[in-house]
């Protein structure tokens, strides 16, 4: 009896974790991690001594054997901010799908990384829509042109009972300091 009481417990506890909607985009408050770090006020471009955009790649799913030819992967777009004294601005978060077309623009206004700050933003295992030449746009920009952001890509998967995660890191494509 007491087998059967823990097993109806354990299987009731796996049935609601998966009912839980995980929102991996949403900070603490419940907003959404992007939208909650705009700014209400533009920046004085005046200002700005740094400029740089990136390309960054990512992998929606890839070639793993002849058997399971495709397997799909979560993404995590991380855009980190290493300055220990200065803000990093982002004035653009673009995602286009391997034909190069938009898919979605993630801001509408520039937001700020306080210094040492990182933001990730999430591209779900079952979001298809980039396909397996996916990539994003980012736009970052600062008053200091000695800061060194770090923006990378993490792709994750698993292909029967093993798990693989891999890198991309962002590539200049228009460096203006």
């Amino acid at each position: 009896m007491m087998k059967v009481s823990v097993c109806l417990l354990c299987t009731l506890w796996i049935v609601l974790s998966a009912c839980i909607d995980n929102k991996p985009n949403q900070n603490a408050s419940g907003q959404d991690e992007l939208r909650s770090l705009e700014l209400e006020n533009p920046i004085d471009k005046s200002s700005i001594a740094y400029r740089d955009t990136l390309y960054v790649p990512i992998y929606s799913d890839i070639y793993v054997d002849a058997n399971n030819q495709n397997s799909m992967l979560a993404a995590t777009l991380s855009i980190r901010n290493t300055s220990y004294t200065d803000s990093l601005y982002v004035s653009k978060i673009d995602y286009f799908d391997t034909n190069g077309t938009l898919v979605k623009s993630f801001i509408e206004n520039t937001i700020s990384l306080t210094p040492m700050a990182t933001v990730n933003y999430v591209i779900e295992k079952e979001n298809d829509l980039g396909g397996p030449g996916a990539n994003f746009i980012v736009c970052l920009s600062a008053k200091s042109d000695q800061v060194t952001p770090i923006v990378q890509a993490i792709m994750v998967g698993e292909n029967g009972n093993k798990g693989f995660s891999f890198t991309a890191s962002g590539q200049s494509i228009r460096n203006n300091k």
